[in-house]
């Protein structure tokens, strides 16, 4: 490992997400200038480092050092510490000011300033309230530096202290040596690994209450953020014994604890002993008892005949409905709550059309809306009217994370149509029901062999399981779809059998396998399709209508590496980067940003890159929306997406890389779900073996809940 020290000239580029810097460096012993990248969270111009790294070289920007570790320091002469406040990076202290303070503290200035600032007092002309400002200013600048060295004598890695740093500010160190554990509420995912380093640095027992409760927190938050609900008492005291050496009868006795704080809820679900994290309990209460209030309520619509469902599904739509259909729509209407539910090509856009006509014919308002940005985008254009994301028809305020619509204030609409309804999590679900009137009805449409929530929860299932809702299973394919080898094979695979492919008489087909077994082939394989075979064969644009589906990010077939090559095929024409992004560039938005209006997974196309300000423009249907640098973080590659990334959406063509790299997400699930994401052409490149796991592995993590319960019970 190389050691360097230098002085910070400028930041070319941060990324907020991922603490990822491009800066300048002047290294004073070489007297030079080198770029230098990595994670440096909390580094400014001006700020003296020291670098423990590597030296690489990239294909396009040249030698480059690789800072695996840094920390800052403070400068060390004379001359250095003039030049260090000079530059105006503590608030307060100008140049005039500087000089003044070197000249009379000499060497000792930075030490006086941190240690021993009432000594400014010395300094003629500097009044109480300057001394003020500038003990502030040194505060919030050295913040970082403090944190820095405090996770460094701890064995935490400098590239965590920007998220802690965003979430504690300046007190961050203070916080953190009160109560480490705090890290593991505000960093579930490995917060309680790294406050037990710090813990264990400070003196704290093991047996700590406040590590033990925080022991079964992060338990129980690592459990909801798999899916479940709850966790079986049992599960968690084998849990917490196994992995941090607490045992049984301090865990109940600091459940109780828990409890008394309303942090969790303990109580008998489906014959066991469950642990609920209390807002996840307080959800599935609210759902439950929604919904059966609403069923035990007349529906408030006049009886409308077989021959005027006919009528006006015709004269509006064009669509002649079957009998089933018919029989459906017919029932539907007469219901409280309802599910439709179904495949690829059996009609549940068709039904829904037909559904948000028939309300409208009989003079009710109907709400339509999606859980994404994409999904509602989608229902729009199908259905032609309007639809909303289930947060924006809630009125969802971002940033004070609050729900505009609820029980006092409610949506005002008779009818609520919930497409794409099984990636809606249970927190999201008892928002909707609780701004949904006695008055109104509710119907669910969506496909429950896809991929569930994101979040906590598998709530479109554990409606249909419960059987007090009518569910409506849509299982005839359509003539005009059964011809459809995407169909065909999205249904076999459902059904637990393996792909077919039809050449048909060396006529196009909407569906092909590639068998490839070497993974650097299977790239190539993909740059070929996407470059020349399916846009010469199918007529289809490489970056707009083409779509790359994986189930991994990292990994030669993942979506980072795929996107890298991608990138560098279908967009080598520019040169101008910002973020490493380049005009023309497929690319996707990856939070929900209310005040841009764009949402999680929307895809667009950058429209404009201006170096100069840091600035990106991107292509939104139509809509242009600017990044600047403090939200590019926002902004991803999206010639290659993530098969939960893809949910919601459908595409004219699909390319799906699977290989039993892939092994941990083989699952029949995410295959029909990337497959059925495909409009009219799917290709799947990589082996036959690969396919058959995820076929054959039907038992992916299963989420735990306690709504079919619930549900069920008077």
């Amino acid at each position: 490992m190389i050691k360097l020290k230098g002085l910070v000239r400028k930041k070319t580029y941060f990324n907020q997400e991922n603490f990822y810097t491009i800066a300048k460096i002047y290294i004073e012993k070489e007297k030079n200038v080198i770029t230098i990248v990595g994670e440096l969270p909390g580094i400014k111009a001006g700020d003296s480092l020291i670098l423990r790294g590597l030296w690489e070289s990239h294909p396009k920007y040249g030698s480059q050092f690789r800072v695996e570790s840094f920390a800052i320091a403070l400068p060390d002469t004379v001359v250095s510490i003039r030049e260090y406040l000079k530059s105006g990076v503590i608030k307060g202290v100008g140049p005039v000011t500087a000089s003044k303070l070197v000249d009379h503290f000499g060497i000792d200035t930075l030490r006086v300033i941190e240690e021993t600032p009432e000594r400014l007092k010395e300094i003629t002309g500097l009044g109480k309230s300057r001394l003020s400002v500038i003990k502030k200013g040194w505060k919030e600048h050295h913040a970082a530096r403090y944190l820095l060295s405090f996770l460094n004598e701890n064995g935490i890695k400098p590239s965590l202290s920007g998220k802690i740093f965003s979430q504690f500010g300046s007190d961050s160190v203070a916080v953190l040596k009160e109560n480490p554990y705090i890290l593991a509420a505000e960093m579930p995912a490995n917060g309680f690994f790294l406050a037990d380093k710090i813990a264990r640095n400070i003196g704290m027992d093991d047996d700590d209450p406040v590590r033990i409760k925080a022991a079964i927190m992060h338990v129980l938050y690592k459990w909801a953020s798999d899916g479940s609900v709850f966790i079986e008492l049992n599960n968690l005291i084998n849990l917490c014994e196994r992995e941090f050496g607490i045992y049984e009868n301090q865990i109940r006795e600091n459940l109780l604890l828990l409890e008394q704080d309303h942090e969790i809820v303990l109580i008998e679900s489906g014959g066991v002993e469950a642990v609920f994290i209390k807002h996840l309990y307080d959800a599935e209460i609210k759902v439950s008892e929604r919904i059966k209030v609403l069923l035990s309520l007349p529906v408030m619509l006049r009886e409308i005949d077989e021959a005027e469902i006919k009528a006006e599904v015709l004269s509006r739509l064009a669509i002649k409905l079957s009998e089933d259909q018919l029989d459906i729509v017919r029932e539907v209407i007469k219901c409280k709550v309802s599910v439709i539910t179904g495949g690829p090509g059996t009609g549940k856009t068709t039904l829904l059309r037909s559904l948000a006509s028939i309300f409208r014919y009989a003079g009710k308002k109907v709400m339509l809306s999606a859980p994404t940005g994409r999904a509602a985008r989608r229902l729009t254009e199908v259905t032609g009217m309007k639809a909303q994301t289930i947060h924006k028809m809630l009125g969802y305020n971002f940033a004070d994370n609050y729900f505009d619509k609820n029980r006092d204030d409610p949506l005002d609409t008779y009818a609520i149509i919930v497409d794409e309804a099984s990636m809606v999590d249970i927190e999201l679900m008892s928002h909707l029901m609780d701004a949904i009137t006695i008055d109104s009805v509710l119907i669910f449409v969506g496909d429950v062999f896809q991929l569930p929530s994101v979040g906590p929860g598998n709530v479109l299932s554990d409606i249909i399981r419960s059987e007090i809702v009518n569910v409506f299973y849509l299982t005839e394919i359509f003539r005009q779809e059964s011809e459809s080898d995407i169909v065909y094979n999205a249904h076999r695979i459902k059904d637990g059998e393996s792909i077919e492919t039809h050449k048909n008489n060396g006529e196009l087909s909407d569906f092909y396998f590639i068998e490839q077994g070497n993974h650097e082939q299977i790239v190539r394989t993909i740059a070929s399709l996407c470059k020349n075979n399916i846009p010469k064969r199918f007529g289809l644009d490489p970056v707009e209508d083409i779509q790359v589906i994986t189930p991994m990010h990292k990994g030669i077939t993942g979506t980072i590496n795929l996107n890298h090559m991608l990138q560098k095929e279908l967009n080598n024409e520019n040169s101008l980067t910002v973020g490493g992004l380049k005009e023309a560039d497929k690319v996707m938005h990856l939070k929900n940003n209310y005040q841009k209006d764009v949402y999680n997974g929307d895809i667009g196309i950058v429209k404009e890159i201006v170096p100069s300000e840091k600035k990106v423009v991107v292509n939104y249907y139509g809509r242009l929306v600017e990044y600047d640098s403090d939200d590019l973080s926002e902004l991803s590659l999206a010639y290659t997406i993530s098969v939960h990334k893809s949910q919601g959406s459908e595409y004219p063509a699909v390319i799906i890389p699977l290989t039993t790299q892939h092994f941990p997400l083989l699952q029949r699930n995410l295959l029909y779900t990337a497959i059925t994401r495909g409009k009219e052409l799917v290709v799947i490149v990589g082996t036959k073996n690969a396919i058959d796991i995820a076929i054959s592995n039907d038992k992916p993590g299963k989420r735990v809940t306690g709504l079919v319960e619930k549900l069920k019970n008077p």
